[in-house]
């Protein structure tokens, strides 16, 4: 809920006149738009994508929430001649007795503030870490060894066959450090993993190494809500945009029918390929969680 307060906009936050606010929130409407026009497309005619649906539906996320702009922490939105600006009537927004709104940190941290410590520690301690990349993806070929049946996490089939599949797996040490993947594991593949992550162990063993790990910074953004600068919650939508297709690029599963080339990580070839795609997507992760911990610092200061 929204709420009136008879104080203007503190002397450090930025005031952004309704033109620059109006023209950002429009931008940010078409970026948001232009990322989403396939899967807004395909569910218009009914039509699921093995791959893309996946940051949906696991990151349960609308196309509508994306493309509505947040100014952030230490951002305030003047008011224009026909009144305040709509975050004004959003929740956890305030709009001080001269029409300018800004979030609403007290009343934020009130229903947040937990989320915000346990983000910050998490991405922290994350990001602190050097990046392992010795896993391979192997994650997603231990979700399918030795199925009992045919019935996958996804409709696709599998690029090497059941028995070529559990072959790859045994041919590997695997080193799992997430546990959002790992409990996907088949009961077969769990003791196979070096590692045995849990919920209270995941700020100890996260590391910036590791694909769903950078995937989840978009789930940090999505957990701060308005705190969150439009920008960055499309960066890191986009980046776990591209780490899904790499992801599954990677995966047992034959993705060719969706136009992408597997990356055969049984090959040195492959395995060199995702290591270098690996080591980008932690540079590129780490940049975004670096933004991410200065939101929480300026929560907390605030």
């Amino acid at each position: 809920m929204s709420t009136t307060t008879p104080a203007t906009a503190p002397a450090d936050v930025v005031v952004l006149p309704p033109d620059a606010w109006r023209a950002a929130a429009a931008a940010h409407a078409d970026r948001a738009d232009a990322m989403t026009a396939g899967h807004r497309e395909r569910r218009s005619r009914h039509e699921r994508h093995a791959i893309e649906d996946f940051l949906y539906e696991y990151y349960p996320t609308r196309p509508a929430q994306l493309r509505r702009w947040h100014p952030g922490t230490g951002v305030a939105l003047a008011a224009d001649a026909d009144g305040p600006a709509p975050q004004g009537a959003w929740r956890w927004y305030r709009t001080g007795d001269d029409g300018t709104v800004t979030l609403d940190v007290p009343a934020f941290l009130a229903d947040r503030g937990d989320a915000v410590r346990f983000v910050a520690g998490l991405v922290g301690a994350t990001a602190a870490r050097p990046a392992a990349t010795g896993c391979f993806g192997l994650h997603e070929w231990a979700m399918v060894y030795r199925e009992r049946d045919d019935e996958h996490r996804h409709p696709l089939p599998l690029r090497l066959g059941r028995d070529g599949t559990d072959a790859v797996v045994e041919r590997h040490r695997i080193r799992c450090t997430h546990v959002d993947a790992f409990r996907f594991f088949t009961p077969a593949a769990v003791p196979r993993n070096t590692l045995q992550p849990t919920r209270a162990t995941q700020v100890a063993m996260e590391q910036p190494g590791c694909l769903h790990a950078n995937m989840d910074v978009y789930k940090w953004c999505l957990k701060l809500g308005p705190a969150v600068p439009g920008d960055l919650l499309l960066d890191a939508f986009d980046l776990a945009h591209d780490i899904r297709l790499v992801d599954m690029r990677a995966s047992p599963y034959d993705v060719r029918p969706y136009g992408l080339e597997p990356i055969a990580i049984e090959t040195a070839d492959g395995k060199a390929d995702y290591v270098r795609r690996q080591r980008g997507f932690a540079v590129r992760a780490n940049a975004l969680r670096a933004r991410l911990l200065e939101i929480c610092a300026a929560l907390v200061a605030a």
